[in-house]
């Protein structure tokens, strides 16, 4: 996986979310340069990592990543949150503190979680992927975007970065749709043996702060902040408030290495 490296201080890890590529965090990277070395990742198939062979899938991502980067805090945004997830619960000793941008451990409705989206809605993007790729990803940066107080800023900014590194390839478009259709990581929660920061935007349509704050309430060391006039990709709309709460969450975690 390709993987970026800038900046000077404590390690922190960027994982992007669907159909994107880690340059969609060159405004929050900017903000946060002189405060952490930052590792910003291109997940399997996206960006410069498209001909990996790492595949898409939660473990393979997390054990490749745990392997090559340094002990740091991890940052996922939407899709990405569930590879940090993962990763805390299987190389608990590589995190220091996870931070969960707009995402949580799942994402779609259920009879015991009523916080998510509708399984249709992915349902839709699938097939609207077989027959209108490029429709279906606009549809989709609309959908983020959606009740920002910046949305037309905010969808030329994702628009503009979506194939700024190559067209991401259909089938994993799929895989990623797959597994924010079906991933469900909620029982890695009470067991997280690292902080976690659950930054929200106020109003995020894809993912809820309602959402946030159930999935914060089932891990143990746990900190919510929602961004009140932020949507789903607040650190293009809102980067210095992002980077003001990613360094107050740090400046808290243990900075040694565990025993």
């Amino acid at each position: 996986m390709h993987i970026e490296t800038s900046g000077t201080g404590p390690d922190l890890v960027l994982l992007h979310g669907w159909a994107m590529h880690g340059g969609v965090f060159a405004p929050l990277v900017d903000a946060l340069r002189a405060d952490f070395t930052m590792h910003v990742v291109d997940l399997p198939g996206h960006g410069h990592s498209r001909d990996t062979e790492v595949a898409l899938a939660l473990a393979p991502v997390a054990d490749a990543l745990a392997a090559r980067l340094p002990r740091a805090l991890w940052l996922g945004w939407s899709l990405g949150g569930l590879f940090a997830l993962e990763a805390a619960r299987r190389h608990p000793r590589q995190l220091r503190g996870v931070v969960m941008l707009a995402s949580g451990p799942r994402f779609v409705r259920d009879d015991d979680w009523p916080h998510g989206m509708s399984a249709e809605i992915f349902q839709g993007f699938a097939q609207g992927l077989r027959h209108d790729y490029r429709g279906t990803l606009d549809r989709f940066i609309a959908l983020e975007a959606f009740g920002s107080d910046d949305a037309r800023g905010e969808i030329r900014a994702l628009r503009d970065e979506v194939f700024a590194r190559g067209e991401p390839a259909a089938e994993v478009l799929a895989d990623g749709l797959g597994l924010l259709e079906r991933g469900d990581l909620r029982a890695v929660l009470p067991g997280l043996r690292m902080p976690s920061l659950w930054l929200a935007g106020r109003r995020d349509r894809l993912v809820s702060p309602r959402a946030m704050e159930a999935a914060a309430a089932l891990a143990a060391d746990a900190h919510v902040h929602v961004l009140a006039n932020a949507g789903h990709a607040p650190f293009l709309t809102h980067p210095d408030a992002v980077a003001d709460a990613v360094r107050t969450f740090a400046a808290g975690l243990d900075v040694q290495d565990p025993p």
